[in-house]
């Protein structure tokens, strides 16, 4: 890279990419509204790069009232089939229906007295699990983790939540650090090589 920093090597070199890459993949998170928009945002990945998704998140956060669920909760048909014709955001129905669930889900949550936060890091006993991966081709695309973040989240209610899914965002909201070992942010992120 042009600033002689090693990088994952899937963040390339858009500058949009690295700047996710650098700033906040696999950083720990444990901001409620921040939690919600990934887990509505890698759901809206299936299937697509998520530099599409990136280069579209402020129209989603535009879109979907700044991922307040409450809000969005709220969301009617009306509000769905205006979000269809939004070209900024991923148009498709099931998705979008989606987003509006998974509000609900979350708010009911909350009514019950718990967190997302709560709920996702207890998967990892609420510290990073702290890997060390020499290269792309030894990350998982699912663990024993989340394929049981997926089950409970479905349970919940949750849709579009499947185990690949939420590893994805397991790995964004540094609930795991998948940096590679040559990859200048592992060990700024705690991991150790040995």
């Amino acid at each position: 890279m042009s600033d002689g920093l090693l990088r994952c090597p899937w963040c390339g070199d858009d500058p949009l990419y690295r700047a996710y890459h650098d700033i906040e993949w696999g950083v720990p998170c444990h901001d409620e509204r921040r939690l919600f928009e990934l887990l509505i945002l890698e759901g809206a990945q299936a299937g697509l790069a998520w530099i599409t998704i990136l280069r579209k998140r402020e129209a989603y956060r535009r879109a979907f009232d700044g991922f307040d669920p409450q809000a969005m909760a709220r969301f009617d048909e009306g509000r769905v089939a205006a979000l269809l014709s939004d070209p900024g955001i991923v148009r498709n129905r099931l998705k979008v229906r989606a987003a509006v669930t998974n509000a609900r889900a979350l708010c009911a949550l909350h009514d019950r007295g718990q967190t997302l936060d709560g709920l996702l890091w207890g998967f990892v006993d609420g510290v990073p699990r702290q890997n060390a991966r020499r290269d792309l081709s030894e990350v998982p695309t699912r663990t024993v983790e989340s394929d049981a973040m997926s089950k409970v989240l479905k349970a919940l209610g949750f849709t579009f939540v499947g185990s690949t899914i939420c590893y994805a965002m397991m790995q964004s909201v540094g609930m795991v650090n998948d940096h590679t070992l040559g990859c200048h942010r592992y060990a700024q992120l705690g991991g150790t090589a040995g």
